[in-house]
């Protein structure tokens, strides 16, 4: 099997013309260069250098010429390879992460910018999807409001609470009881995610909205109040815009859990792991 070291070892006499300089060049003995050139030969089944002795050069024999040509396309992958890895662990590697509307909106923009500032020739793709239940393949991290199931890690990193909106002056202000909203209309997002968790409550509790519209825009739901055609719970994360609108903390509703999530028993990239503690930084400065 060729041996890289053999094959710079080759390279460096070839470039050089002699072992003494080649030698110099590697940093190695005189004697160690001709072993690693004598046990390359020993691999190839014949001489890689004839060598005329006294002060003149050695030159490549045929086979040598062979070996050498193929070794530096050798040397420069395992080069390139060196360099990818380093890169790598500079942070300069791709990672893909898994988000929804909110923790896009919100979370990721400081946390991309920071990952960005630190790490300029990152390569970030971000995959946003409103489902029941995303999945981890294929991605490095990714962020549910609510556990995953399946073979995964996960760690929680916010505790979201709802609020209730609405138009100034339709309540009182301080917490509004979970009963105000029975026949209230309400302007809701689909009955997916946490939104499902969400309703469930208001059935347990025996309160029936009257849902007049839905929508996955976190913005169209506060357009919606905003114009006066009903009210909204909505987790805090989601209010980038309360112009024109009231809050209240709602009584009997617990916050949606936020988690970020990764294949089990998979390593973390550099790049994910800073992602992760970016999250957590970003997090904090809420």
């Amino acid at each position: 099997m060729l041996d890289l070291r053999h094959l710079a070892t080759l390279d460096a006499v070839a470039t050089e013309g002699t072992f003494g300089r080649a030698a110099d060049r590697l940093g190695y003995t005189q004697s160690a260069v001709s072993q690693q050139v004598a046990a390359l030969e020993k691999t190839m089944g014949g001489a890689v250098f004839d060598r005329p002795g006294g002060p003149k050069p050695v030159r490549l024999t045929p086979l040598g010429e062979v070996v050498l040509e193929h070794g530096r396309d050798l040397l420069a992958r395992a080069r390139a390879a060196e360099d990818a890895v380093e890169r790598f662990k500079a942070g300069e590697g791709r990672v893909d992460v898994g988000t929804f509307q909110s923790v896009t909106n919100v979370l990721l923009p400081t946390v991309v910018r920071r990952l960005l500032d630190d790490h300029p020739n990152a390569d970030i793709r971000l995959f946003e999807e409103e489902t029941d239940q995303p999945t981890a393949d294929g991605l490095d991290l990714v962020f549910f409001d609510g556990k995953l199931t399946g073979d995964v890690e996960q760690t929680k990193i916010l505790d979201d609470p709802y609020v209730l909106v609405t138009r100034p002056g339709q309540f009182a202000p301080g917490p509004v009881p979970l009963s105000a909203l029975h026949r209230t209309a309400m302007v809701a997002q689909p009955p997916i995610c946490d939104q499902a968790r969400v309703e469930r409550v208001y059935a347990d509790h025996g309160i029936d909205p009257l849902i007049v519209f839905r929508t996955a825009d976190n913005r169209g739901v506060l357009s919606m109040v905003r114009a006066g055609m009903g009210l909204a719970v909505v987790p805090q994360l989601a209010l980038d815009d309360t112009t024109g609108l009231a809050t209240h903390e709602v009584e009997e509703l617990t916050p949606r859990e936020i988690y970020l999530a990764w294949q089990a028993n998979r390593t973390l990239s550099p790049l994910a792991t800073k992602v992760v503690e970016l999250t957590l930084r970003a997090v904090k400065d809420l």
